[in-house]
């Protein structure tokens, strides 16, 4: 299967390549779940409803920023790759 077929039927999925191997960001997203769940357990139903409407607010986000992130990325990678390729060497 080519990289355009992989992309086509969704099996690339650069965050996940990116971050499921990174022995910092493991760390990090434990200590968020331990203290997130420290914080849960001191709070009023309504604090957490509050919470998790946060949370998912930051979630989207987040996903937003990773998608514009990433198309700028990859955007400026192209023109990297045509200016590679169209400038001619300076004498």
């Amino acid at each position: 299967m080519t990289l355009f077929e992989d992309l086509w039927y969704g099996n690339v999925n650069p965050h996940e390549a990116i971050l499921t191997e990174n022995r910092r960001f493991k760390h990090l997203l434990s200590l968020m779940g331990r203290k997130r769940d420290e914080l849960n357990e001191t709070l009023t139903e309504k604090q957490a409803e509050t919470l998790e409407k946060y949370d998912a607010a930051v979630n989207e986000m987040h996903s937003f920023s990773e998608v514009e992130a990433f198309s700028y990325g990859f955007r400026l990678g192209v023109r990297f790759m045509i200016e590679a390729v169209v400038i001619k060497e300076i004498p």
